[in-house]
Order: C-alpha cells, then sequence, then structure tokens
C-alpha cells in the first residue's frame, strides 16, 4: 500500500505541473517594457576669414553652429516615438550672445509587423535631406545645396510614409506637409506634396540605404503662403562604397525663397569623399552652383569646398577644410566680406 500510495502522488503531482504549465502558456504575455533612450550631436568649429575685401577686419572665432538631443522611444507593436531639440546660435539681430532651442523633430511612427512600410505623424523628416545628408555625411561642414539656398528645409509638420524593400534596394518616402518648414510656423491652408525614390543599380560592400550605385528622383510641389509656386524637382546618380562617395544632382526650383516672383531656377551640386585605407583620414571636395533666375544672368554663385577630415573615435570626428563662394559679378563678391573662410570644425555624438 505505501508503494500504491507513493505512486498516485507522484503522477497527480506531474499532472498538476503540466496543467500549470499550459494554462501558463495560455496566459497572455505581458508586453515588452518601453525602450527609451537619449543621444545627440554637437557641431563645433574655428573659422578664419581668408578675405578682407573691405577693410573690415578678418573674422576670428571659435562657436558651437548646432546641438541635437534625441530622445527615442520603442514600444511593442511596432511604435516608435522621436523628439529631437535643436540648439543653435540666436540671430545677431536678437542677440549675438545667446542661443536659441526650438524643436527640429517630435513625431510618432508605426511599422506594422512584416510590414515594409512605416507610417508617421507630427513634426517629420521630410523626403530629401535627410537621406541627402547620409549619403554625404558631413553635415558638420554644412547643409546641402537646396537647403543652404533656401530651397529646402530638413523638417516639416505633417504626415508621411517610409518604405523599403529588398534589402533597400527600393527606399523612398512619401509627406504631406505645411511647407513651411519645421521653423516657419503653419503657413495657410495649403499643403506641399513631397516625395522621393532611390533605387539601387549595382551592390557594393556598403549596403546601407544610401550605399551602391543608386538613381534618386525627388518632387516637391506646393503654393508658398501669400501665393506662388514653391515647386522643386530633383535627380541624382550616386556611387557609395567604403572606400568613396561620388555623387551628382540637378535641381529645378519655381518660386524663390525669399519670393518675390514666380521665378524659375536650377540647383547643380557635386560632392566626393575617399576613405583612405586602413586610416582614419578622408578627402572630401564639393561644387554647388546656384542660379537663383535663370531668365537673367550675373546672379549665378558657386560655392567650391575642399578638406581633409580624421575620425579620431568612433564618437569625435574633425574637419579641416575651405568653404569659398564666389558670385558671378565683382560687385557682389566684394560685398561678402565672409564669403571665402577657412574652417576648423568638428562634431562628436553621445
Amino acid at each position: 500500500m505505501p508503494f500504491c500510495y507513493r505512486r498516485a502522488l507522484g503522477i497527480t503531482a506531474a499532472a498538476v505541473a503540466t496543467s500549470t504549465a499550459a494554462l501558463a502558456a495560455q496566459a497572455p504575455q505581458a508586453p515588452p517594457a518601453p525602450q527609451v533612450t537619449v543621444g545627440g550631436v554637437v557641431y563645433g568649429q574655428f573659422l578664419y576669414q581668408l578675405k578682407d575685401s573691405l577693410g573690415a577686419g578678418r573674422t576670428n572665432q571659435f562657436s558651437i553652429q548646432r546641438a541635437y538631443v534625441n530622445v527615442i522611444g520603442r514600444f511593442a507593436g511596432g511604435v516608435q516615438t522621436r523628439v529631437t531639440a535643436d540648439i543653435l546660435p540666436a540671430p545677431s539681430a536678437v542677440s549675438p550672445t545667446q542661443t536659441v532651442v526650438r524643436l527640429k523633430y517630435a513625431f510618432v511612427a508605426w511599422t506594422p509587423t512584416g510590414s515594409a512600410l512605416t507610417y508617421k505623424l507630427g513634426l517629420l523628416h521630410t523626403p530629401l535631406l535627410d537621406w541627402e545628408e547620409a549619403l554625404w555625411d558631413y553635415r558638420m561642414q554644412g547643409s546641402m545645396a537646396l537647403d543652404r539656398n533656401g530651397y529646402a528645409t530638413a523638417a516639416d509638420f505633417g504626415a508621411g510614409i517610409d518604405g523599403k524593400w529588398k534589402d533597400d534596394q527600393v527606399n523612398g518616402q512619401f509627406t504631406v506637409v505645411n511647407g513651411e518648414g519645421y521653423s516657419g510656423g503653419t503657413g495657410d491652408n495649403r499643403k506641399d506634396v513631397q516625395a522621393r525614390v532611390s533605387v539601387r543599380l549595382l551592390t557594393t560592400d556598403d549596403n546601407s540605404r544610401v550605399g551602391g550605385l543608386r538613381l534618386t528622383g525627388y518632387a516637391g510641389i506646393g503654393k508658398r503662403t501669400g501665393g506662388g509656386d514653391r515647386n522643386r524637382f530633383l535627380g541624382m546618380l550616386s556611387y557609395r562604397s567604403k572606400l568613396f562617395t561620388l555623387a551628382g544632382e540637378f535641381a529645378s526650383t519655381k518660386g524663390t525663397v525669399p519670393a518675390a516672383a514666380n521665378t524659375t531656377g536650377r540647383v547643380i551640386s557635386g560632392f566626393g569623399v575617399y576613405h583612405l585605407p586602413k586610416s582614419g583620414v578622408a578627402l572630401l571636395a564639393r561644387v554647388d552652383v546656384v542660379d537663383p533666375n535663370t531668365s537673367i544672368g550675373n546672379d549665378r554663385l558657386t560655392r567650391v569646398i575642399g578638406g581633409i577630415s580624421y575620425q579620431v573615435s568612433p564618437n569625435l570626428r574633425v574637419l579641416a577644410d575651405v568653404d569659398n563662394l564666389s558670385y558671378e559679378t565683382t560687385a557682389a563678391n566684394d560685398a561678402d566680406t565672409r564669403r571665402s573662410q577657412g574652417l576648423f570644425q568638428m562634431q562628436f555624438t553621445f
């Protein structure tokens, strides 16, 4: 009898354990805890003015040009959020010794399970500049040609869809935004429609969203507050590997900034980066040619950038470069005393 009792108790215990495991498996699983990370990037520089055509003295100064603080949240169900504070020097007319803090990004994104699409709402990336800056990889030197000359902005208020297919062989973005940019207010009741598509024609050892031989097209169509067109059309051919980057773009613009009329302009930009093998050294060059109004002459400007960078560590990069802007007329060249600069710049992330 004792043996029978022990056997019965053993069978009962095993049955209870099996039932408990089954019930635990059927119970709803708690969602994973949200992941919130804080990081940032800072651009600083030393600037020396190379020309003193009007005898006003050469600028010689240290400054912090930009500081971004990013707070990124990742949640269950493919939900992600991002808030980015943009800290920059105040305009000299306001206070040359103070800084301005404003929102650069503040959006929620949702990627359904297994989907190639991500849906965004809020103050979000516009389709071109975030992608193009990743290709150039030297935002520390200055903004891209369309941004630098007032034809595009990196962020705006609205809604958008990001998509990528076959390991970024094709990627793109579509947005409907206010059109005034993240620092330009909400504008009127009209909206801008913007879209970019990039196709990888050949692969390289860089399999990122900007890697390989790529053909990229961008279109932005809208109306400015107060009337007038705000149209941008761009085509780009680029090649990027771990060793070097080459890119050329042509953009047609309708509506200048600030806009006096619906003038048609064009922007041509080309840039290249060569990374010396087995070192942290890279050589870079860029040329931007901007013609604000193709129907008249004497308004073209050309910017030439050349320099050498060194990756000190994964979190710190430095760059020594020359940035020279020249105008089509001698009078305009003489009037801009800051157009030719020598720079020592740095970028650090945290």
